[in-house]
């Protein structure tokens, strides 16, 4: 079922979510929901916070057709690629804006998988971008955490006006 968005400055967008653990039916059902969530929005991932659910929850879909969402839970980031690549970034919970921010060009990281599994994965592109924004989520962060003072007073000055 589709959820509705926390929009910006709801605290719990500042709040790390707690870790899973363990892979059960109700943890199936809140990345069903998130999946439903994401490909309405239209989205590339959506990180469990994002809909109030205060765990290390997340789903990435940066595939050109819809359907190969990977679920993901209690995500740790093992390996940074030296090189990187600015992209634009945007959050349904800040809409109308968005903003340029610098990521590694792919991301190693091990999380639990859809059966419970650890599992290791290297997500390159947009999929490591997307990755990378849902995790800052799990922490507390929003994408404009990762700009200048400057940049990010302007960017929340110009989504005030935009909301």
């Amino acid at each position: 079922m589709i959820q509705p968005i926390l929009r910006w400055p709801d605290k719990r967008l500042r709040t790390a979510a707690a870790p899973v653990g363990t892979i059960d039916d109700d943890v199936r059902a809140i990345w069903d929901d998130m999946i439903a969530t994401m490909d309405a929005m239209p989205g590339v991932g959506l990180a469990a916070p994002q809909i109030g659910v205060m765990r290390r929850l997340a789903v990435v879909d940066a595939s050109d057709t819809r359907g190969r969402a990977i679920r993901i839970a209690d995500p740790e980031v093992i390996e940074l690629s030296p090189d990187r690549r600015p992209g634009t970034e945007a959050s349904p919970c800040l809409p109308g804006v968005s903003a340029e921010i610098t990521r590694p060009v792919w991301v190693e990281a091990s999380f639990l998988d859809a059966n419970g599994f650890r599992v290791r994965q290297r997500f390159e592109g947009l999929w490591g971008i997307s990755l990378l924004h849902q995790i800052d989520h799990l922490n507390g962060r929003m994408y404009f955490d990762n700009l200048s003072r400057v940049k990010r007073d302007m960017l929340l000055r110009r989504a005030a006006k935009a909301g």
